[in-house]
This record gives C-alpha cells, sequence and structure tokens, in this order.
C-alpha cells in the first residue's frame, strides 16, 4: 500500500509517499498558508492507494486512527478550540486533499492518541469538578506520532521496559513509557505546557497569567500570543533556534540554554518518577536529533540517574544509535523522528 502522509503543521505542510518503509517523493514547505503546495506534489508524485493525515488533538473520543468523511471531518473541526493553531491547517491539508484525491481513503492521526493510556492520576487536574466535567479540562499530552515510533524503535536498539522519549524541536515534549504504553507526558490541555519551547512558555504559575489580566497589563490575546510566540528561546535570547543561541555567546543565549537545559533535567527526572526508574532515555527532534551539546549536558544533568554518554559516540553519531558508555545504567539513544513511518503504519492497520 502506497500511502501520502500529509503533516501540517501551525505554519509548514511536509508531504512524502511512502511505498513500504522507502520514501518515494517527498517535499517540506517552511510556509504554508493552508492553500497551494499539494497539487503541485502530486502532479509530479506516483499514484498512492491512501492518505495519512497528521491531526493534533483528538479530543476525548479519538483514541486510535479513524477513516475520514463528513462525520468525521466534522468531529475534528469541533475540536479547533482546542488547537487553534493547528486544527485549522490539518483541515485544510483533509479539505485539498479530499478535492485532488476524491476517491482515495484518507484517515485521520492523532498526536494524542498515544496519551489515551495514561491513568486518571496523570490525566487530572486538581480543578473545580465543573471544569473537568463540562469542559472536558484534563491532560491529553501531544506529539504522540513522534513518541510512539521514538519508543518502539529504541527498544530495537536498546533493552528495558522504562523509556523517557524526549521529542525536541520547536516543540518539545516528553514522554514516560512503560511497555510501549504512555503513561506520563509533559504537555497538557495544550501543547502550551511543559517543557521551555522555541517561540513557547512551557509551563509558568498560573497566578503570573491571572495578575497579568487582572492588573491589564495585557488582554487575552495579546497573553495567548506572547506565551505562545513571543516566549520561549526567542524570550529569553532573542532567537527561537538553538542553533543560534548557541552561537551568540552572549550572557542572555548562555543563560536561554542553561534554562532550556534545566527545565530538561527536571522534566526527565520527573517522567523517571512516574516510570520508577529509568533504562532508556531516548532523544528525538530536530534538537535532539543534531544538538551534541544539548545532549551532554542533559546527561551531566541526570548523572545521579545512571545517565552517562560516549563523547565520541555523542558527537560522531550518524543515524539512529545508542551514544551512551557501555556501563550507563540508562541507555542513550538518538532516533530520528519519523512520524511519516508511524502515520504510514496507523493507515495501514486502520485499512487492513
Amino acid at each position: 500500500m502506497r500511502v501520502l502522509v500529509v503533516n501540517a503543521g501551525s505554519s509548514s505542510l511536509k508531504l512524502s509517499v511512502l511505498d513500504g518503509g522507502e520514501v518515494v517523493a517527498q517535499q517540506h514547505l517552511e510556509r504554508w498558508d493552508g492553500t497551494g503546495g499539494v497539487a503541485e506534489f502530486l502532479a509530479d508524485a506516483p499514484d498512492v492507494d491512501a492518505v495519512g493525515h497528521r491531526v493534533v488533538h483528538g479530543g476525548p473520543d479519538f483514541t486510535g486512527p479513524v477513516l475520514l468523511d463528513d462525520g468525521s471531518r466534522a468531529a475534528i473541526e469541533r475540536l479547533t478550540g482546542l488547537a487553534p493553531l493547528h486544527q485549522p491547517r490539518a483541515l485544510a491539508g483533509i479539505d485539498a486533499v479530499t478535492s485532488l484525491l476524491p476517491d482515495v481513503p484518507q484517515v485521520a492521526c492523532f498526536d494524542t492518541s498515544f496519551h489515551h493510556t495514561m491513568p486518571a492520576s496523570a490525566t487530572t487536574y486538581a480543578v473545580p469538578a465543573r471544569w473537568r466535567d463540562e469542559w472536558g479540562v484534563r491532560r491529553y499530552g501531544f506529539h504522540g506520532l513522534s513518541h510512539a515510533y521514538a519508543s518502539r524503535r529504541a527498544a530495537e536498539l536498546a533493552p528495558g521496559s522504562r523509556v523517557v522519549t524526549c521529542h525536541l524541536g520547536a516543540g518539545c515534549s516528553l514522554a514516560a513509557v512503560r511497555d510501549g504504553r504512555s503513561v506520563d507526558t509533559t504537555m497538557g490541555f495544550t501543547p502550551l505546557a511543559g517543557l521551555v519551547m522555541a517561540t513557547r512558555s512551557g509551563d509558568v504559575d498560573p497566578g503570573l497569567l491571572v495578575w497579568l489580566l487582572r492588573n491589564e497589563k495585557v488582554s487575552a490575546a495579546e497573553l495567548e500570543d506572547d506565551l505562545e510566540h513571543r516566549s520561549g528561546l526567542l524570550g529569553l535570547a532573542g532567537s527561537a533556534d538553538l542553533r543560534d543561541v548557541h552561537r551568540a555567546g552572549t550572557p542572555e543565549a548562555d543563560l536561554a540554554v542553561e534554562v532550556f537545559v534545566h527545565r530538561l533535567c527536571q522534566g526527565i527526572a520527573a517522567m523517571a518518577a512516574s516510570l520508577g526508574g529509568l533504562d532508556v532515555l531516548v532523544f528525538t527532534g530536530g534538537v535532539g536529533e543534531h544538538d551534541a551539546e544539548v545532549r551532554a549536558r542533559t546527561a551531566q544533568g541526570l548523572a545521579f540517574l545512571g545517565v552517562a554518554l560516549d563523547a565520541d559516540r555523542n558527537t560522531a553519531r550518524e543515524g539512529d544509535e545508542v551514544i551512551s558508555t557501555d556501563d550507563s545504567t540508562a541507555a542513550v539513544v538518538v532516533v530520528q523522528a519519523r512520524e511519516d513511518l508511524e502515520i504510514a503504519t496507523l493507515v495501514r492497520e486502520a485499512l487492513t
């Protein structure tokens, strides 16, 4: 089954055609406004048997991939308020493919689905019952497609049932995975929670947000824009690209890296606590795969958990590889992010 994978981000679009595990055509549009691009790609791509779409939010009901039709598309659209940056782009991708390939089956694959195995103790917020019962407030978790693939691929490289996966890119999150099932994660009701990210703040004191609004320092719209687009590395160092932050060498840039790593170590330790220990630590995503300094500094901060990197393996790695020392209590693995493979696998399972 040849599968077209459509991965629409908040501002980008990744298109790829997979024949089995082989990518036979691909394109990455860094800036995508929700129109164009798909028809041009399909004009030169081989014919496909099915289409898989990455959809960020599946809400409480979509716990696995779903065949797209008018009903499921409408249900996805109703979840737009939970992911206002991402959901409209996924819908734009769905609509574009529907108009171009009306007879080809399409499957929606959700970033939240992998985390539906988390226990109630990990998903429940200590807020008024009305929030939970009437408005569905809970921790959903995101990046599930990446965490699912990374944990499964890591299991092929290093044994262990207690795995922490670190998806580090423009968006960053962690997952605690036991025997292939998510039991905890750092993102919450929205993808804004958890670690420091490129332009997103991660966790902040909710009392601070109330103070800002009560004292009319910012409007609700300004607060959302600041937390989503002007915080994180950009807010700390003036750049959202960690490569530029490393090169800057300014006190602000140095502090930004320290804050990023500090929060990352905190989060990994918390995930290990949810697992009752740590057997395998996995780095994936653009930063996770390519930033040897972040991996080294994180390992130093986690030495108390028995994490030890081999310096040569860390800096010279190519592809998916174990980079820890032979006597490290917890294996450390770098895995290439392959959401496309995960989506294609889910599409084949859903249709066969």
